[in-house]
């Protein structure tokens, strides 16, 4: 997770609002397999609310140092 981290800070807003994008379209396919019986690992779900989570927050620190 660290190095998750690393590498999301070197993004600006652009970026991370494209990966914010990509994660939830990830989720919503996961949460989709995760209904039907098809989701093996339901950790997924987990790890990806955390980054979600991540992603805003570190989002929310860019836009508070830019006033």
């Amino acid at each position: 997770m660290k190095k998750e981290l690393m590498g999301l800070r070197k993004k600006n807003i652009e970026q991370l609002n494209a990966e914010l994008l990509s994660v939830r379209e990830t989720q919503f396919g996961l949460r989709i397999k995760h209904k039907t019986g098809q989701l093996n690992e339901v950790s997924d779900l987990k790890k990806l609310r955390r980054k979600i989570a991540l992603i805003k927050t570190l989002i929310s620190e860019i836009k508070l140092k830019d006033k």
